[in-house]
């Protein structure tokens, strides 16, 4: 049974800085394509970046210059770095894993950014 869960959410200020993290278990997260979602208190669901299995990224605009993703293999972890943060990027960060038609959710960690 694969499972996600993610960690590293928090209350920052604006500005401030927080590293995510997606622990996949279960299989090896050298056969996942990973993706970053943010889901604003709006209920918009948003793509903040993705890292695939050769480690290629891909970023959502509003993130670009501001968040890095990467992956460590052996850890089967994940990671999402955000910098310069906004009170727009406060809402519920999850990861998802996919792997030949199969996807998996964690169940999200929250970020606020709020002064």
């Amino acid at each position: 049974q694969v499972l996600l869960v993610e960690s590293g959410g928090g209350s920052v200020q604006p500005g401030g800085s927080l590293r995510l993290s997606c622990t996949l278990s279960g299989s090896p997260l050298s056969f996942y394509d990973m993706t970053w979602y943010h889901w604003s208190p709006e209920n918009q669901r948003e793509l903040v970046a993705t890292i695939n299995r050769g480690g290629d990224t891909n970023y959502g605009d509003s993130v670009k210059g501001r968040s890095t993703v990467s992956r460590d293999n052996a850890k089967n972890t994940v990671y999402l770095q955000m910098n310069s943060l906004k009170p727009r990027d406060t809402g519920v960060y999850y990861c998802e894993a996919y792997y030949s038609g199969n996807t998996y959710w964690g169940q999200g960690t929250q970020v606020i950014v709020s002064s």
